[in-house]
């Protein structure tokens, strides 16, 4: 497993912005694809919402890699 930090300058990040942003997927549709099919999880959680709103403190993953927004 992969672990990382993603620093944010606003409030929040929406799921399929992280994803991209961070470098796990590389264009919005594959994210799209990804999230609806239920293979990211959110706070250890399944989430099918890709427009989630991440805070700082919250985490993602997705095929080994562990993203925690600061």
């Amino acid at each position: 497993m992969r672990k990382e930090t993603v620093t944010i300058t606003t409030e929040f990040i929406r799921l399929d912005a992280l994803l991209k942003f961070s470098g796990v997927i590389a264009t919005g549709g594959e994210a799209k694809e990804t999230i609806q099919s239920g293979q990211v999880l959110v706070n250890g959680q399944i989430c099918t919402q890709r427009g989630k709103k991440l805070r700082p403190g919250d985490t993602a993953a997705l095929d080994g890699v562990f993203l925690t927004i600061q």
